[in-house]
């Protein structure tokens, strides 16, 4: 695993440097491999991101076509709704770009918790090469809660499924959010080509502070969980974020 830390001066930078980062990779998978796949994430973090590829296209000229989309986790809710991962890609990116109908992999959030787990597997196995029953990410994109969570992998114990299922059921609170939620495990994540974090905000900065240090609680610090075995791990961080980094370097 090959770790990089890229601190930015403002979140506009941070959105930049990131969606040009996501358009090189997904182009260059496409050429190596006919096609690219990517994990979305939620939370307002990736925002930015979703608008900066979209007001982009002419520049990156990704094949948005060749590229599928899939989420790392969604909130059990019907894809209308505003609490919706799907709908926040949709709304802010998808709806904006040439990408497939066909090729976007939604998380079935209107369904009860345990079908939309077992839809999404099978959904997750349509895709699967190689060894794993699920695809592997040329890119999965996440973000990091205040209390250390990614994805809905929340602190507290860890669930058994985490190493034995791609998709598993969670039910947490989480800022007054629906607590009834569907997330990817680190099984998925971890063999994925490229991780990138987005982290912005000082609310986040003494846990991205614990988070990068040597000091691992993969229980209480979900984000931890996260070590792509062969891939890398990209953290784009804002100076806010930074703040305790900058610090202590």
């Amino acid at each position: 695993m090959e770790k990089t830390v890229w601190i930015h001066n403002s979140v506009e930078d941070l959105n930049n440097a990131a969606s040009e980062s996501i358009a090189e990779i997904l182009t260059q998978a496409v050429h190596l491999r006919g096609t690219a796949n990517i994990g979305l994430s939620g939370g307002s973090s990736p925002i930015g991101v979703y608008e900066a590829l979209a007001q982009n296209q002419s520049h990156y000229s990704v094949p948005w076509s060749e590229v599928h989309f899939f989420w790392g986790d969604e909130r059990c809710v019907p894809p209308e709704y505003s609490d919706s991962n799907y709908r926040q890609a949709f709304d802010n990116f998808l709806s904006k770009i040439p990408a497939s109908a066909e090729n976007i992999h939604r998380i079935k959030g209107e369904l009860s918790p345990q079908d939309a787990v077992s839809d999404y597997i099978h959904v997750l196995s349509n895709f699967a090469k190689g060894k794993t029953p699920w695809p592997v990410f040329d890119i999965a994109l996440m973000g990091m809660g205040e209390d250390g969570h990614t994805a809905s992998l929340f602190p507290g114990r860890i669930s058994p499924g985490e190493d034995v299922s791609p998709v598993i059921q969670v039910n947490a609170s989480c800022q007054d959010r629906p607590a009834a939620r569907v997330t990817l495990t680190p099984m998925v994540f971890n063999a994925s080509r490229n991780v990138i974090f987005l982290i912005v905000g000082e609310a986040k900065a003494r846990m991205l502070q614990i988070a990068l240090s040597d000091h691992l609680d993969p229980e209480n610090i979900p984000v931890q969980r996260i070590q792509p075995a062969q891939g890398n791990i990209i953290w784009h961080v804002d100076s806010s974020a930074a703040k305790l980094i900058r610090e202590r370097s």
